[in-house]
This record gives structure tokens, sequence and C-alpha cells, in this order.
């Protein structure tokens, strides 16, 4: 079983970007229900750690994590500090009362997925949010140093991903609450159809499905996002990354080559580099070329998403080239 949407190598995937959009939306529908309902959904204390396996990971870790911040503890029976780590990360997780909740996966029983976090030695904590799996420390740590750690987490997967935790009620006991899943909407097959098109590398037919949900529902912005991450992968297929970045050195007025190599630039993460070269060139260009520019900037705006604040600077920038 392969975990989905996780990137720990620092670099910026475009996954990342509609896990984000995506858990924003079902943050807000799922406080939307509970509301409608009078409130509740509140879990029990217990539910706030649990023991996670291969088997569960997909539900208890993976879509877990589109509603709350998923920290994981990988620990062993053998492992001394493990013997300390552990019943302090399950402190704080009560503590917290519903930030984050604690999984904890033991190593010995589950090497799949020891291998699959890159985990080197243990006790070794990491974080899932959105469905992306970011490292937070390894070995055992001062509780101040875990709480600093926490706090950043919380404040991020609230700012960037609108996940603000889940409800807890100290008298609860036993299960949390099972919630039925919402009907499938008039989409959600087309939408599966393009995500495994994506996922088998089958780029033009991702491009067609979204294209056809965007047909009925020009405004259904995970078909938008969809397109525009499929779209730029299409454009950087076949490219030769050290001759489009030698073209873009060598020929800085080519807005051509500068609109390859930002396309570039975002595959690799670097996203203000993109930004920052497409203003430039929109700064130094004019008529048809000028135009190009602009748009492609654009597109590449809808791919990260309106809400990260480096769209909201680079827009702030081009707005000073234009006017």
């Amino acid at each position: 079983m392969q975990p989905r949407n996780m990137s720990m190598s620092g670099v910026v995937d475009l996954a990342a970007v509609k896990a984000a959009q995506e858990a924003k939306a079902k943050a807000e529908q799922a406080r939307a229900e509970a509301a409608r309902n009078g409130g509740g959904g509140a879990v029990s204390p217990s539910s706030l750690v649990i023991d996670v396996s291969e088997a569960d990971f997909e539900s208890a870790v993976l879509q877990r994590s589109a509603e709350v911040p998923v920290v994981i503890d990988f620990w062993a029976e053998w492992c001394e500090p493990c013997k300390q780590l552990s019943p302090l990360l399950e402190r704080l997780a009560a503590q917290y009362s519903g930030r984050f909740v604690l999984a904890k996966i033991d190593v010995d029983a589950n090497q799949m997925l020891m291998q699959q976090f890159g985990v080197q030695g243990i006790p070794a904590v990491f974080a899932v949010v959105a469905g992306q799996a970011l490292p937070l420390f390894q070995g055992a740590a001062p509780e101040e140093q875990i709480r600093g750690t926490l706090d950043q987490l919380i404040q991020v997967a609230e700012e960037r991903f609108g996940l603000t935790g889940i409800a807890v009620d100290p008298e609860a006991e036993g299960e949390a609450p099972v919630v039925e899943e919402a009907p499938a909407g008039p989409y959600d097959a087309l939408l599966e159809a393009a995500v495994q098109a994506l996922d088998a590398g089958d780029l033009d037919g991702a491009v067609q499905a979204y294209k056809n949900v965007l047909s009925d529902d020009p405004g259904n912005t995970e078909a938008k996002l969809g397109l525009g991450q499929a779209q730029l992968l299409q454009r950087v297929q076949g490219l030769d990354p050290q001759q489009v970045r030698r073209d873009a050195a060598e020929k800085p007025a080519d807005v051509q080559a500068q609109i390859a190599a930002a396309d570039l630039d975002l595959i690799g993460g670097h996203v203000e580099d993109a930004f920052g070269r497409l203003v430039e060139t929109v700064g130094r260009s004019a008529g048809e070329d000028r135009d190009a520019a602009r748009v492609r900037l654009l597109e590449l705006f809808e791919v990260v998403g309106a809400d990260d604040p480096r769209v909201t600077t680079a827009r702030a920038a081009l707005a000073r080239v234009l006017f």
C-alpha cells in the first residue's frame, strides 16, 4: 500500500496544492454540516491517540488528515527513548484537545510504512496534513521544544489548509461516532477518473476528464485546479531541463524561453522564482509577447492557489509592472 500525496523532500509537489484546496473545502463542509445539525460530532479523548497499521493507514491517517493534523509516532517495544517520548506525546494529544491526533506506528510490525517515510532511526515523529507528510523531529526531545513544533504545525494547518481540529467531549466514552459519508456529487466519477489518469501518467486523459467537468460546471474549483496541474505537466513533458535553462539564461528577451523556464521552476517547487521570472518578463516585453507572459503567470497562479501568500505578493508585483 503506497501512501498518496506525500512529499518529504522539501520540494513543493503539485498534489499538495490540490490537497490544500480539497482540505479547505472538506473542513468548511464539515463545519457547515455540524452547524446544520446543531453542532455535535465531538469525539472522546481516547480517540485522539490511535494505533495504526499498514492495513488502515489510508483511512486512519491520510483521510483523517483532511480534517485534523495527524502526528505520527514511529516506535518499537525495544526502544528505550520511545518509552519516554510516547507517553509525553499522548499526554500532549490530550492537552491539545483535538488540535491534532496522535497515530502510533510500531515499526517492527509495519516495516513498509517505516521505509516509505524514510525513517532512519526511532523514535521518529512525522505529521500528515491534508495528505502531505513532513518530518518533525527524531529522537527524544524536551517537552518545550515539542510544544513549539506542535504549535507551528497547528498554525500552518489552520492558515494554509483551513484545518481547525476536531471537537472533543471530555464526558464521551468509547468509539467516536460514525459519520455517514455524503452522497457522491454529480461530477465525482469524472473527477476520480481524472485523478486515476494522472496517477497512470495519462495526461491527455486527465485533461479531457477535467474539461468534461468544466464544460457542464465552469466554476468547479477542483476541476479548474486539476486542469491547470495536468496542463502544466503536459507542457514540461519531454523538455530538456538543461537546455531550457540554458536558453533562458542566454536569451533573457526570449519570452517563450522564459515561459518554459518558469514552468520548470514551478514543477521543481521554486514558486517565487517562477513568479518573479514571469513578472520581470512582463515588465520588459510588449504586445503579444507581454500578453503571453501575463497569461502564463495567471495560469500558474491558478495552479498554486489564490490563497497562497506567494500568489498575493506576485499579483501585487504584476500590477506594478502593468500599471
